[in-house]
């Protein structure tokens, strides 16, 4: 069998049944408006964090929402709290305590 110079890999397949969903509905609790982002990206578009560094906001938020809280909560420490993100979300989603609860949870999540 011959090399073509690349080679197909695995797709990536996310079982919702082996994740904790436990700290998503937490959070659902702690920062009601979590569940109405739509995901469009404005978040990370106006982020002053994004510019210095590779934070993305709804990257960190889609992988919290699936479960995937492997390096989350590194990559949330370099969110500087400035609201920006908070003010330009069409949806009113509260993204600054979103972020602080999610530190929050994680935190006692890895206390435990």
């Amino acid at each position: 069998m011959s090399n073509f110079g690349f080679n197909i890999s695995n797709t990536r397949v996310i079982s919702m049944d082996e994740c904790n969903m436990g700290n998503v509905e937490r959070l659902h609790l702690e920062v009601p408006s979590f569940k109405r982002c739509i995901s469009c990206g404005a978040c990370s578009a106006t982020c002053s964090a994004h510019q210095f560094t590779d934070f993305n906001i709804r990257k960190l938020h889609n992988l919290y929402r699936r479960g995937q809280y492997a390096g989350l909560q590194e990559e949330l420490k370099a969110c500087m709290l400035c609201g920006k993100c908070t003010l330009v979300c069409p949806r009113g989603v509260n993204l600054r305590s979103m972020i602080i609860n999610m530190r929050k949870i994680l935190y006692e999540a890895n206390k435990r």
